[in-house]
């Protein structure tokens, strides 16, 4: 049984939506109950039973995911590596570097996971993957944006392998509609992730979202970063708020340079800094261990939040409530860009220096 593809105008390009074909039912049972042959196929290929077990048990092992990459790669068919393999720097003649490609509804490869293209031993490798980037307690809530957003997990997402993995640099990309994740074992250098990030989420499918955002799991993101708008005194919040919105896929790096827009994180007091704490945790908070430090390295590398400003946006304030919906964090080289209108969509782009090409 196929899933009907999930479209709405804000996501949807010619260049990026494809049909999506051969795909099949196979739900969260079935990956629970595939893990275990496909991680005792890992550890006869690769040494990596005790790492992964760990990695289930704890999260602790950045090193689980990778190894996963590698016994994935090894599995594949010669015909399966010419459609979905590439070489580390490969350039798409309409996308450019694919590896650093981001957009907010992409496909990096046409199969997709849950398909007859992949053996579901590799559908479970993958899924195993999938999770190992993201913390436990977050799998649920990004199922749950899946089945929203594209009906379901593997359904309408796909994923490419760049380099060799175990021979060099490599890195996993999964792609569809609200998310890219990645996994590169630190291949890629001076980035965070591996590259620029989006995710996002249209509650309960609605394409236009209420105030209040029901449903959706990153709302609270967007709580955070409001409660300390609250903190802020008459003069500070005219400076952080400003009436139009950039343009979603503006998520480049400004430089040491040039001025930032928003309020300098240097003009809040201490228990304002504190919140901005706060919300630079929650916006990590759903990767993995390793991935978070990579971030507040590369943000150290940059002069830390103290190189940073904030921005609300009056522009796209659903229901005129002043709980803004849009915001952004930027430094030197750091964007996370939360724009909540008509539905939540946020790009990431990490670096430890501006001058970096990421491709976004």
């Amino acid at each position: 049984m196929q899933r009907p593809a999930r479209r709405c105008p804000d996501c949807d390009s010619p260049l990026e939506t494809r049909s999506a074909a051969g795909s099949q039912e196979l739900n969260r049972r079935h990956f629970l109950k595939a893990a275990g042959a496909a991680t005792a196929a890992a550890a006869a290929t690769a040494g990596a039973w005790p790492v992964w077990a760990e990695a289930a048990e704890t999260s602790a092992s950045a090193s689980a995911p990778e190894s996963l990459v590698k016994v994935l790669y090894d599995s594949l068919s010669e015909k399966q590596r010419k459609t979905m393999c590439f070489a580390w720097d490969y350039q798409d003649p309409k996308r450019g570097l694919l590896r650093t490609r981001v957009a907010n509804n992409w496909h990096i490869t046409n199969p997709d996971i849950i398909s007859d293209f992949y053996t579901r031993d590799q559908q479970a490798i993958i899924r195993q993957i999938f999770e190992g980037i993201i913390q436990p307690d977050w799998h649920a809530r990004i199922d749950q944006q899946l089945e929203d957003d594209a009906g379901g997990y593997g359904h309408d997402q796909n994923i490419a392998i760049f380099g060799t993995p175990g021979d060099g640099k490599y890195e996993f990309v999964m792609t569809g509609r609200h998310l890219t994740l990645r996994c590169d074992g630190n291949s890629a250098d001076h980035v965070a992730f591996g590259g620029p990030l989006f995710y996002g989420h249209a509650g309960g499918g609605q394409f236009h979202e209420d105030a209040g955002h029901p449903g959706n799991v990153f709302w609270p993101q967007a709580l955070e970063a409001n409660k300390l708008f609250g903190m802020l005194d008459g003069k500070q919040q005219k400076l952080a708020l400003a009436e139009k919105r950039p343009v979603e896929q503006q998520v480049g790096f400004r430089g040491k340079d040039k001025p930032l827009p928003g309020i300098p994180l240097t003009e809040m007091s201490s228990d304002q800094q504190e919140q901005v704490q706060k919300v630079l945790q929650k916006l990590i908070e759903p990767y993995r261990q390793s991935d978070r430090d990579e971030v507040l390295s590369c943000l150290k590398a940059q002069g830390g939040l103290d190189g940073c400003s904030l921005t609300f946006y009056k522009d796209g304030d659903i229901g005129g409530d002043k709980v803004w919906d849009c915001w952004r964090l930027e430094g030197p080289a750091f964007v996370w860009y939360f724009r909540g209108e008509p539905h939540v969509h946020v790009w990431v782009n990490v670096a430890d220096d501006p001058s970096v090409a990421t491709n976004a």
